[in-house]
């Protein structure tokens, strides 16, 4: 097992990519820490799942802005499981809307949850993780931060490249004991894309070489290893998960 013992904290995972890492992390052997913001039973049901695994797991509500919530998350981490190995920075919001229609509450809503959370839960959890010299921080980013990206989500698409940047600033703040990269999706089949006009997907996925969306597990992979003993020696990178693009 290639997590035996770790505790790892994931936000936003009673669902999709954050569920499925949940998921793939128990079956290595770590202890499990569920974050989520409304989806109470979506988050048991995957302590649940974990339990079934014979792996351990608690369900924590927070909001990643809130630095108070995030706080009581570590806190709560740190009474059930004694230490905190894995920070995941999965939880994020996208809104479509056109350029004319975008509102102020809706970029500050997109930035407060996808880079000031990424922010917050890194600087809290990086606590316990210098106290035990040891730690690994992986941030989902999206390929929308990097060379992929639509008018109708810019400020998701500033907030991942956001997440880019502030990966390389937490790599080189918290060396050498922690490190931290992130992985950077492009089109994912979750239930974030079911509302999409089929005929936009049918266009999207033709300019995929892999001619579909990632599956979640397939994400999880790639953010295992980051969070194992394989990726010792990387911190400050951003690993590109998406078929392969144009």
């Amino acid at each position: 097992m290639r997590l035996k013992n770790k505790i790892a904290i994931i936000t936003g995972a009673s669902r999709g990519v954050g569920k499925a890492t949940a998921l793939l992390f128990a079956k290595e052997g770590a202890k499990i820490v569920v974050n989520y913001f409304s989806a109470e039973e979506k988050a048991k049901e995957v302590v649940s799942q974990i339990l079934e695994l014979g792996s351990e797991a608690i369900a924590v509500k927070c909001d990643v802005s809130n630095e108070d919530e995030v706080k009581n998350m570590i806190d709560q981490a740190v009474k059930k499981f004694g230490k905190v190995d894995i920070l995941v920075n999965n939880a994020g919001i996208v809104f479509d809307a056109t350029f004319a229609e975008r509102t102020i509450d809706q970029w500050k809503k997109t930035f407060d949850t996808n880079v000031l959370g990424v922010f917050l839960c890194s600087r809290l959890a990086s606590e316990p993780m210098k106290k035990n010299n040891h730690g690994k921080i992986i941030n989902v980013s999206s390929t929308s931060g990097m060379n992929s990206f639509s008018t109708e989500s810019m400020d998701y698409d500033a907030s991942k490249a956001a997440v880019v940047a502030l990966t390389r600033d937490l790599a080189k703040e918290l060396a050498p004991s922690i490190q931290v990269n992130s992985v950077a999706p492009g089109w994912i089949d979750t239930d974030m894309n079911v509302d999409l006009p089929e005929d936009y997907l049918k266009e999207e996925m033709e300019k995929i070489y892999l001619k579909r969306m990632a599956k979640p597990e397939e994400i999880a992979k790639a953010i295992l290893f980051f969070a194992s003993d394989d990726s010792d020696y990387v911190t400050g990178s951003t690993l590109v998960v998406d078929g392969g693009h144009d």
